[in-house]
């Protein structure tokens, strides 16, 4: 196809932008999602950043969340506040850009600091997930800006702090800016080799609580009502539940005491990965079910906190379409695009249950996320920021996907 003298000059200004210097000041900061200052001193160097791009530039307090704590107790979960930026939201052409600014590695975490490998990769902590994707999504959108198609393209970022942990405080800002648009790209990391996810799995993650009576072990333990033991129960149930199309992972049971005590109280928390919405409906009413049968058979009490927070993410019409377009990019700058099925969940599967056609892998090149063997491909910087200028700027001529 061959790219226009406007998208060469865009695809050029998108290559030369710093980013790798910009990514390892970024790395340089722990911003676990549960490290507050941390997540404060990273959203304030991104508003820095993202405010070169003309627009309304605001830090978002984060919605309420509730969690059950170790006894059993549902309580509130403070989160950092979340960036959200829009840029001529009354121009034809509307997009959504996101991606997280939070890591997996709290501020107690040893993987604090970056090193070069021996193959010219850089090992840090939210180097490929997703700190190397932020830049390359930057320095795309300003090299958009560049082009006279800027005047035709509008578009919301939002970057938020809590991703990592499901996006339950940042969830209703992410549908909220869907609307309205033809696109989205998020910028998870691709795989070394440059591939994308393309479907998806979902996702929903319980924490059911049982609640029994203690009594001595010895002496009278049938006066007893052993939340273990029921806990025990629910899981193996609930692990029954699992077919081709619903994954079941009974994760943990918190609890018990002294041998000598009956315990009185146990947690199973528990993770499903429903593979369509059949499976989140069935699975939806089996906890409820399942755990009431327990409840009855245990003589216990059972409260379920939790439900499904990432739908599954088919590639439909448009998805497939927006893939062919970035294939198409890809083609034009000799960068090999293909894609697979995967079982990991991450905003592109709410931005998908919008409606809306999304790719969720746009971000840099890289491996071993979530580990202290994370690394990022430096040379993906550039490369990726060019498919990514190259794709928003055929999305405005084609005016959607």
């Amino acid at each position: 196809m061959g790219l226009t003298t406007i998208e060469t000059a865009a695809v050029q200004a998108a290559r030369a932008a710093p980013m790798l210097e910009q990514v390892e000041r970024w790395v340089a900061v722990n911003s676990g999602t549960r490290n507050l200052d941390g997540l404060a001193t990273m959203a304030g160097l991104l508003a820095d950043a993202f405010s070169a791009l003309s627009g309304d530039l605001a830090l978002i307090e984060p919605a309420p969340v509730e969690t059950v704590d170790g006894t059993g107790t549902v309580q509130s979960i403070a989160h950092g506040r979340h960036l959200h930026l829009r840029v001529r939201p009354d121009a034809p052409v509307q997009m959504l850009f996101t991606g997280h600014m939070d890591t997996v590695f709290p501020v107690d975490h040893p993987f604090q600091t970056a090193s070069w490998l021996p193959d010219g990769s850089l090992n840090a902590p939210g180097a490929a997930d997703m700190k190397g994707g932020l830049s390359l999504m930057l320095a795309a959108l300003r090299a958009v800006e560049t082009t006279p198609a800027a005047a035709r393209f509008g578009y919301e970022v939002v970057i938020n702090s809590d991703e990592e942990t499901g996006s339950f405080a940042s969830a209703a800002l992410i549908a909220e800016a869907a609307k309205g648009k033809v696109a989205a790209l998020t910028y998870e990391p691709a795989l070394p080799d440059g591939t994308l996810a393309g479907a998806r799995g979902g996702t929903g993650n319980f924490s059911i609580t049982v609640r029994g009576r203690s009594a001595h072990a010895g002496r009278n333990p049938r006066d007893g009502r052993n939340a273990i033991v029921a806990a025990s129960d629910l899981a193996l149930r609930l692990a029954a539940l699992m077919t081709d199309d619903l994954s079941v992972n009974p994760a943990r049971i918190e609890g018990g005491g002294p041998n000598n005590v009956v315990p009185d109280l146990a947690i199973l928390r528990i993770n499903f990965r429903p593979a369509s919405p059949d499976a989140i409906e069935r699975a939806g009413d089996a906890v409820h079910r399942i755990a009431s049968e327990v409840a009855a058979t245990h003589d216990v009490q059972v409260h379920v906190h939790g439900g499904f927070n990432r739908p599954p993410k088919p590639l439909d019409p448009g998805a497939e379409r927006l893939f062919g377009l970035v294939k198409q990019a890809g083609a034009d700058l000799a960068i090999p695009v293909a894609w697979k099925a995967t079982g990991g969940v991450c905003d592109g599967n709410n931005i998908a249950a919008c409606g809306v056609p999304v790719v969720d892998t746009m971000g840099a090149r890289g491996g071993a996320i979530h580990s202290q063997e994370e690394f990022l491909i430096p040379e993906s910087l550039p490369e990726r920021a060019a498919l990514s200028a190259l794709t928003i700027l055929r999305i405005i001529e084609k005016g959607g996907v």
